[in-house]
């Protein structure tokens, strides 16, 4: 790639990536009761390791589910590096951008660099990864199934016998299912968890971005970019405090933000001080290289990379935990609504409620109350205003999903307007 071509490529890259494409430009109001709820919600979580000079091996939290008298895990993994001979380049390329868009002002360059890192960083192929389980008696090793892909890709179907998983939480004293992993193979540092879960109870699946972290999607790029790039994070500790009285049920977060957020997102949302619960990431898998059809797919079309992301993830989880209700829980922002309603046409029984919080105000009676029917509706105050461009993009997706019904312009505010 030459590097002429990298404004172009970077920008399309910063906002494709974001699970959405707008905001709006407006600083978030201080909360008073914040401080009270996250000391309220201390996670119990791992940090995840620096990864120092080695190459990082970025393991996202997953599950296991029984089949017959074990367990099945699939352990995703991204072996990854700092570009250490680049990065002052593309450091300053990035920099350059922002500065010119007026995204970040000098205060904000260490939030901009901290989250940007994974973005610019070389995916490592053709790499052996090698786990073990921290406090294992044994001290068995586990080889993953393959070298890692183009894009630093590796993967690990795992079975563990019952007495073996056992074994493991008795060693870790792990009183929720919850087990940690190491990798162990040369020059890699990383640590990664998995979730035994039981095949019946109630979990809850839940999106990121305006679900429980402010992002405002629907009010233009810009705000998007300097919300996840350049402001400290904002979380709504009245959504983690929601999570909280449900008790100590699995979580997933299913969202369709990149990859490549993760490890920002982790940090704020589970370790500190987003007040979040501990669970597994489902994020949108985007290839760096250029040049794939994954990459033109989503750089073209937000809205139906996120839907069908997030249909193809929970449909997973649910066929493999049949016997399990679900709460599903997102925003009207996006497609979530429809995500959902799908979701509950075709596995109705194991739906056990839908909340969504409404930030664009469709339950008002000239809005478009149809998305919301049958589902909790949470009240957003004040609701987001909505650029014109993010209302085309959602118009057109949800004619393709519904055409009985006609997407109106909502109550919400347009944005400058």
């Amino acid at each position: 790639m030459k590097l002429h071509n990298c404004p172009l490529l970077l920008t399309t890259l910063l906002v494709a990536l974001l699970s959405g494409w707008c905001t709006r430009d407006e600083t978030p109001k201080p909360e008073n009761k914040v401080t009270a709820l996250v000391n309220e919600l201390k996670s119990t979580a791992p940090k995840r390791l620096p990864a120092g000079m080695s190459e990082e091996v970025t393991f996202f939290p997953t599950y296991g589910y029984r089949e017959g008298n074990g367990w099945n895990i699939n352990v995703r993994g991204w072996v990854h590096q700092n570009r250490s001979h680049l990065n002052k380049i593309v450091t300053k390329l990035m920099t350059a951008l922002v500065t010119v868009k007026d995204k970040c002002d000098s205060a904000e360059m260490t939030n901009f660099q901290s989250r940007s890192n994974d973005f610019e960083d070389d995916d490592k192929s053709l790499e052996k990864v090698i786990i073990k389980f921290d406090s294992d008696p044994d001290a068995k090793l586990y080889e993953f199934n393959n070298r890692s892909d183009a894009n630093g890709i590796v993967e690990l179907d795992l079975t563990l016998t019952d007495d073996r998983a056992k074994q493991l939480l008795a060693s870790e004293k792990s009183a929720n299912g919850w087990l940690t992993y190491s990798a162990v193979s040369d020059e890699h540092t990383g640590r990664g968890r998995i979730r035994l879960i039981e095949p019946d109870g109630v979990s809850l699946i839940s999106d990121i971005d305006d679900t429980i972290k402010v992002t405002d999607i629907p009010a233009g790029k810009d705000t998007v970019l300097r919300n996840t790039f350049c402001r400290d994070f904002k979380s709504l500790p009245e959504m983690a405090k929601s999570y909280s009285d449900l008790g100590d049920v699995p979580v997933h977060y299913v969202s369709g933000g990149p990859q490549q957020m993760f490890g920002p997102l982790y940090d704020f949302l589970i370790i500190e001080p987003g007040g979040f619960p501990e669970g597994t990431f489902h994020l949108n898998f985007f290839p760096k290289n250029f040049l794939s059809a994954d990459t033109r797919r989503l750089a073209v079309g937000g809205f139906k990379s996120t839907f069908d992301h997030k249909v193809e993830e929970i449909t997973k989880l649910m066929k493999r935990f049949p016997r399990r209700q679900f709460i599903l829980i997102g925003d009207s922002g996006e497609v979530d609504p429809e995500v959902y309603k799908k979701i509950r046409s075709e596995r109705p029984e194991q739906v056990k409620e839908i909340r969504i919080r409404d930030l664009i105000n469709d339950a008002d009676p000239n809005a478009n109350p149809y998305r919301l029917e049958g589902m909790v509706v949470i009240k957003v105050d004040p609701v987001v205003c909505v650029a014109e461009d993010h209302f085309k993009g959602l118009s057109e997706k949800l004619k393709e999903i519904d055409p009985a019904n006609t997407y109106r312009r909502n109550t919400a505010p347009p944005c400058g307007g």
